[in-house]
């Protein structure tokens, strides 16, 4: 029986790819490095910093993982701020809502940091609809590892089986199988390039998990 949702942030609740990547880019011409397209891809999903470690490393930099972090969030927070882009996805607040109005716990797992977790919630009112809130930024081991849908499912007081994942990323995806968690494949319009096989049920609108479609699916 669905009991709980958990929800990833970026391209699922919010469209914050084109910010990111803006500030990557930004970052990344700031750090004078050249991030193609291919490698830039396989970073959807993961926390900043275990990206920041795979730059340094490949790249050879002689600043830390630690001070491009703080590059990146730095153009991140001006984007934020200044760009006119920031909308919800399509069709996920009203989903939210009804989630909610049907008792079911919900549970933010995003590998953002808790500082835009809570700009987000803060701008798009969020926080009466959730529960708990959990940022990939805090846990030692980022998507794909399990830990953070693991933790969640803990938040919400709920076994793994009574849980759903919304995930719009490859990384995303893996580390909610990984959890042993049903999950959601959402085929984000900025969520390129990402292999949804192994989720339990790929959709493309909101409408194809709406309360009613999404109980009876759990009740098969």
């Amino acid at each position: 029986m669905l009991k709980a949702v958990l929800f990833d942030m970026d391209g699922v609740i919010v469209d914050t790819e084109p910010l990111h990547r803006k500030a990557y880019f930004r970052m990344f011409e700031e750090v004078n490095i050249q991030v193609n397209e291919a490698m830039y891809d396989s970073f959807t999903g993961q926390a900043t910093l275990p990206i920041c470690n795979t730059l340094c490393q490949h790249f050879n930099l002689t600043k830390t993982p630690e001070q491009l972090v703080s590059t990146k969030r730095k153009h991140f927070k001006y984007l934020f701020d200044n760009d006119n882009e920031l909308t919800l996805l399509d069709g996920v607040h009203r989903l939210i809502k009804e989630y909610h109005a049907n008792g079911l716990t919900l549970v933010l797992a995003s590998s953002a940091s808790m500082a835009n977790i809570d700009r987000i919630f803060g701008r798009f009112d969020l926080d009466k609809y959730f529960t708990a809130k959990i940022s990939g930024a805090d846990l030692k081991a980022s998507k794909p590892h399990p830990e953070i849908f693991i933790k969640a499912a803990q938040l919400a007081g709920e076994l793994p089986s009574d849980c759903m994942v919304i995930e719009d990323s490859t990384n995303g995806i893996a580390a909610a199988k990984a959890a042993n968690i049903f999950c959601v494949g959402f085929k984000s319009p900025n969520s390129v390039n990402q292999d949804y096989s192994r989720a339990d049920k790929v959709i493309s609108n909101f409408d194809e998990i709406s309360f009613p479609r999404i109980s009876g699916i759990f009740q098969d």
